[in-house]
């Protein structure tokens, strides 16, 4: 698909390009530092055979060590810089996947916030494979992401949703920000939960007294020293065994004093402690980037405060502790670290650490979910630059021009308008099979999810107000509770009259499970029911009996519908809503289509 050379498209094909060829030259070099590092162990182990043939001095064999030990580092560096850069390549193919439209299946489906009891979800494909959240979703957090799924989940006070506004229109250009973003940490998806860390971080501390963090660092340097010096003695002197001895007696007794405390320290930061780098990382590059808008400010000043030690320092601290605690597997560690009480002296940082920071914890990790929500939505809106931001009213109504499908192949999805003003409340939409009814109540619905969670819209105009959304479009039986398909939608029709007014009800073949008569006589009294309780909507019907449920109406409803067309046998659909009421089937013409002889 070729771009223009400004569109986003076009930078990113261009930075995926560089990323490429930076990737090709970060392989080189790691090959050759692999082989240099080879070649420095062989010259290594040639100099200690020459030492041990007393050919040549052993302090000769220093210099390839330091050599080794240099390439070493500097493999490792590059092997973290390749590391990122095939992230920041993902990054940029990702984006022209959504680009181009194939973007289902790739990026985090969000299935855990499926409910299958949600107002609209499921109908709306918020969450799962090819939603709404996997198209939106950059978070690197769980917290992020639980943010954004809460955003489209349900309606934000109109306050929020234009500080929000400003808060993607300024995060929208940041394009360096948000691959900076992608490239932290060691997987594409972090497991930083913010319910273990909050937790860990909210209970109450129990800092150990000066007088112990005091004996216990005296203690591990007398017992230190002691090593030193039975070292220096071929391990064979006799008052440095006894001096040895006495000093791990004397931390024996210690650290049976505050064993109790210092376990479950060690043990429950266990969870907590999962991708601190990650979060350091990300707090590091909120902190450094210059925000303006009222609503970033307010998040930065909670990680970046006027006078301290910033958030991502602090975390820093706590993720160098953890690692602490991690190298008491290392081999040297497991030997010497009981008699420096590495553990223990670990332990008592860590609750020193809680004891400062604990409180902040919670802000801190609001402010890294809340700036992560905005710039997936500021990646949306960087993506699509013709999208507005939709217009807010306090009247109850909803009214755009030119809706189209978020989720469609923008080439195939039909533009669309709507205008539910009062005294109009309710479109009743009839039509032929297949003419696009279902998709004009997805369309329309979707829009209002992502105008209502602060994002842009795929119209060229949508105004609303905040409105309560309720969609039966996709109801289903429940073997697990044993409902049957028009019971499981009996249960949703009670849920969207309950939901809080103003409501908008998107309805699809309104009570299709039971005989006409009920169904004219239960589909009537139900739009009556939603009109009176101040409720506007959509609803679509084959059953011609509901449309003229809107003429009785009147002004309040009107009907509207989509059609087809019959052309040399084939059926063709322009997807076009016209006003009135649909003259003609086409279900005898779908079953002789595919063969079925009627």
């Amino acid at each position: 698909m070729a771009h223009s050379p400004s569109s986003p498209g076009a930078i990113y094909t261009q930075r995926l390009s560089d990323r490429s060829a930076s990737l090709t030259t970060l392989e080189r070099r790691r090959r050759l530092l692999g082989w240099s590092r080879l070649a420095a162990a062989a010259i290594i182990l040639l100099g200690i055979w020459l030492a041990i043939q007393l050919w040549m001095p052993l302090w000769c064999v220093l210099f390839p060590i330091l050599l080794f030990i240099f390439l070493v580092l500097r493999h490792a560096k590059a092997d973290r810089a390749a590391i990122r850069m095939r992230r920041a390549i993902h990054f940029h193919e990702r984006g022209l996947a959504r680009l181009e439209h194939r973007w289902q299946g790739i990026g985090e489906p969000g299935d855990r916030f499926s409910d299958p009891r949600h107002p609209y979800a499921a109908d709306l494909d918020i969450f799962g494979r090819g939603s709404l959240f996997q198209l939106l979703s950059t978070a690197r957090t769980r917290g992020g992401e639980a943010r954004l799924a809460s955003w489209l989940s349900g309606p934000s006070p109109i306050p929020e949703l234009r500080a929000r506004h400003q808060a993607i229109s300024e995060l929208r250009p940041l394009l360096d920000l948000r691959e900076q973003l992608s490239i932290l940490g060691e997987d594409f998806r972090t497991g930083v939960n913010p319910e273990h860390l909050i937790q860990w971080a909210a209970a109450p501390a129990r800092p150990f007294a000066k007088w112990q963090r005091l004996a216990a660092l005296l203690l591990s340097l007398v017992a230190g020293t002691v090593l030193l010096w039975w070292f220096s003695t071929s391990f064979m002197g006799l008052e440095a065994r006894l001096a040895l001895i006495a000093i791990a007696v004397v931390e024996g007794l210690f650290s049976s004093t505050i064993r109790d405390r210092v376990l479950p320290i060690i043990h429950g930061l266990h969870e907590p402690s999962h991708d601190l780098d990650l979060l350091a990382g990300i707090l590091t590059e909120l902190e450094a980037v210059s925000l303006t808008s009222p609503h970033l400010t307010a998040m930065q000043a909670s990680i970046r405060p006027p006078n301290g030690e910033p958030a991502s320092a602090r975390i820093g601290r706590l993720r160098r502790l953890q690692e602490l605690l991690d190298s008491r597997d290392n081999i040297v560690v497991r030997m010497f670290g009981p008699l420096l009480l590495w553990g223990t002296q670990t332990a008592m940082a860590i609750e020193q650490w809680r004891t400062e920071n604990g409180a902040f914890v919670p802000q801190w990790l609001n402010a890294v979910a809340e700036i992560e929500a905005l710039s997936a939505l500021a990646g949306y809106a960087y993506e699509h630059p013709e999208d507005p931001f939709p217009e807010f009213s306090d009247t109850p109504g909803i009214s755009g021009e030119n809706l189209r499908h978020p989720l469609m192949d923008p080439a195939r999805a039909i533009p669309n308008n709507i205008a539910l003003n009062a005294p109009l409340g309710l479109y009743v939409v009839s039509g032929s099979n297949m003419s696009g009814k279902s998709t004009f109540l997805r369309t329309v619905g979707t829009n209002a999810v992502l105008a209502l969670a602060g994002a842009p819209v795929r119209a060229t105009r949508l105004c609303l107000s905040r409105l309560s959304l309720g969609a039966s479009i996709r109801t289903v039986d429940s073997l697990e509770e044993g409902i049957s398909r028009f019971m499981a939608e009996l249960l949703r029709l009670r849920q969207i009259l309950e939901l809080p007014a103003p409501a908008f009800f998107l309805l699809d073949e309104l009570l299709a499970g039971t005989n006409s008569h009920d169904r004219a006589i239960g589909a009537s009294g139900l739009v009556r029911a939603l009109l009176a309780r101040g409720a506007i909507g959509i609803t679509t019907t084959h059953d011609l009996s509901l449309a003229r449920v809107a003429d009785e109406l009147a002004p309040a409803a009107i009907n509207v519908h989509f059609e087809d067309r019959l052309e040399n046998g084939k059926l063709i659909f322009d997807y076009q809503m016209r006003p009135g009421v649909v003259q003609r089937s086409n279900a005898l013409d779908l079953m002789r289509a595919v063969g079925l002889d009627v």
